[in-house]
């Protein structure tokens, strides 16, 4: 079985990470260590991003 490929690049993860506040833990236990809530309420603040995004270009 192979792996998905990840949508989001490293840089933007963890840019995510720091804002939420929990890059420390990606940084000492790596992507694994961080909780199904932290993981959840970075795809969320992403998907935000992004709407945001959308948003101003159609301004």
């Amino acid at each position: 079985m192979s792996r998905r490929r990840g949508i989001m690049s490293e840089e933007f993860k963890n840019e995510i990470a720091k804002e939420l506040g929990f890059y420390d833990t990606v940084q000492r236990d790596g992507w694994g260590g961080i909780t199904a809530r932290d993981a959840g309420n970075m795809v969320k603040r992403a998907v935000q991003m992004a709407q945001e995004s959308m948003s101003r270009q159609n301004q």
